[in-house]
């Protein structure tokens, strides 16, 4: 991701740049039912989830999955959206995936916009906003999808929003919570089973001493033994 020297331009180029997102109550209210209890359990055949008692029910959080399939948009809410944390989720998705109606309904369920090539200072800022509101914010770390069995290098945005969130407020409890997806196919199929795996949330407030680059390196480091630790070798 972009180096983020501050993700608060001035006020001509955060008006270039803005991203917006929102939750639409009636569209999450259908989206929910329909995704957790009727196309996930008809599509799977075992859908096991680990370590719910790990999800923060209160305060900031960035969600950190691993990225194996397109199907990791309906795994994640299930595993710790709405009916686990009592909150909705806002995604950070791939530009490529936010045309047409599809992007329509993206954009509804709380998910904006980033470019994975060059990513733009608004989904940054966008993503800030939304962690200083105290908000539920999913970024895949490792920055697009891997059809393979092991954890891949992660691109150090996370830790910079991260670390930008604490020093715009300094009494923030935000966490990052690393999350496992593993299929039993590479490409799911029907039938295919489903295991997630989530760890033990990192507290940001542990990384704020010193320089703030080697902060962020050194919060990267830790998420990425963390997502190794709970998926490389874990069978559905």
């Amino acid at each position: 991701m972009t180096h983020l020297t501050s993700v608060t331009p001035n006020l001509s180029e955060k008006k270039n740049t803005a991203i917006d997102s929102r939750v639409s109550p009636w569209l999450t209210n259908l989206a929910y039912p329909l995704g957790c209890q009727l196309i996930l359990p008809s599509y799977f055949g075992k859908i096991d989830v680990v370590g719910r008692e790990n999800v923060p029910l209160t305060e900031p959080v960035i969600v950190a999955p691993i990225h194996r399939s397109r199907w990791d948009a309906l795994v994640v809410p299930y595993a710790v959206g709405r009916w686990v944390s009592g909150r909705d989720l806002r995604f950070m998705v791939s530009a490529n995936e936010m045309k047409g109606l599809q992007g329509w309904f993206i954009r509804r369920l709380g998910g904006f916009p980033v470019n994975t090539n060059r990513p733009g200072v608004g989904s940054l800022i966008h993503s800030v906003e939304l962690l200083c509101q105290g908000e539920m914010v999913v970024i895949f770390p490792e920055g697009g999808i891997f059809r393979d069995d092991i954890v891949h290098p992660l691109k150090p945005g996370i830790a910079r929003i991260a670390l930008e969130v604490k020093k715009l407020e300094p009494n923030s409890g935000l966490k990052i919570l690393p999350l496992s997806i593993h299929y039993s196919d590479p490409y799911p199929k029907w039938g295919s089973d489903v295991r997630v795996k989530i760890g033990s949330a990192l507290p940001v407030g542990d990384y704020l001493k010193g320089d703030m680059k080697d902060n962020a390196e050194q919060l990267t480091n830790d998420l990425y033994d963390s997502l190794k630790a709970i998926h490389e070798g874990q069978k559905p």
